[in-house]
């Protein structure tokens, strides 16, 4: 396989993208005011495009009906020009086939496909449910290698081998794998950062863009962060990572962070009235809100 070194990226779904935490009310049900709510409010602070049911929004707990939902009320609320990118990945190859089906329907841009989980299976295993999900979604698809929740990781060579499909056409990367991540820019995938805090890194080894949570928070700092590094302003860049490292490290240090974290920044930031999960996630206590507050303030959003 060749590899071909990468400069200014092309970004296919816009350079800074959030994981949409999914509100719900107070007794569990998707709220769906809420969602376009808060759709709107993400667009407004700096982001491109958004990914709907993802591990951030929950789709662990949701059901494919309120996937759907969910879907079609940010396709709604944000009009048909803004990228939109839908969680279909499970660990269930007719599970993730009927959600990419929907996914289309619904009006998605593209397809998030994590590894399978739990069950693991091997590459080849991997790769016939990859292809399975692809041929059916029908649409372009970004591929999610997140081991640190999965238990697996991906294969460079299956990652090759998708390459060849024209659907496969970028990778929400969350290894820490910086040599590996430029590895696939050079292969032609546009690789996102899928960690908040290793973004620089991401960026500095070929990656266009991030999807992050701390982006819930932070979306306007974070694009102008990606933006200053791709124009060579690397100074400018650092200053913002630094000036965010609080609030970065006070999002993603608690436990099962992402929904959690993100829906009681969104409250303390007013944009949601709760910051209800569903289980096994818990809100966070009290003293992790304020620990979250000391971490927002510190950086300056609050």
């Amino acid at each position: 396989m060749t590899y071909q070194p990468v400069s200014n990226p092309a970004a296919p779904f816009g350079r800074m993208l959030t994981a949409m935490a999914t509100p719900f009310t107070v007794d569990g049900a998707v709220d769906l005011d809420a969602v376009q709510l808060l759709a709107k409010h993400l667009l407004t602070h700096g982001h491109d495009g958004l990914v709907v049911s993802g591990t951030t929004g929950e789709s662990p707990t949701t059901t494919p009906d309120e996937d759907g939902e969910t879907l079609a009320a940010v396709r709604d609320a944000v009009g048909p020009d803004v990228p939109l990118v839908a969680g279909v990945g499970t660990n269930d190859t007719r599970t993730s086939i009927g959600l990419a089906k929907q996914a289309r329907e619904r009006g998605a841009d593209c397809v998030l496909l994590v590894s399978p989980y739990y069950n693991k299976p091997g590459q080849r295993g991997m790769l016939e449910h990859f292809r399975r999900v692809i041929d059916a979604a029908e649409l372009p698809v970004m591929m999610y290698d997140v081991p640190g929740r999965t238990g697996s990781t991906i294969g460079l060579e299956t990652y090759e081998q998708l390459v060849g499909l024209d659907q496969v056409v970028a990778v929400k990367d969350a290894t820490g794998d910086f040599v590996r991540s430029a590895k696939l820019a050079a292969l032609g995938y546009a690789v996102y950062s899928g960690d908040d805090v290793n973004t620089l890194s991401y960026l500095a080894h070929g990656a266009c863009g991030l999807v992050s949570v701390v982006g819930h928070a932070a979306g306007s700092e974070l694009s102008s962060m990606i933006a200053d590094f791709l124009a060579g302003d690397h100074a400018a860049a650092l200053a913002t990572y630094h000036r965010l490292l609080p609030a970065m490290e006070a999002v993603m240090g608690v436990s099962n962070y992402g929904a959690t974290t993100a829906k009681a920044a969104l409250q303390l930031l007013g944009v949601l009235d709760n910051r209800a999960v569903r289980g096994p996630l818990v809100e966070l206590d009290d003293d992790e809100v304020a620990a979250l507050r000391a971490g927002l303030t510190a950086s300056g959003l609050l």
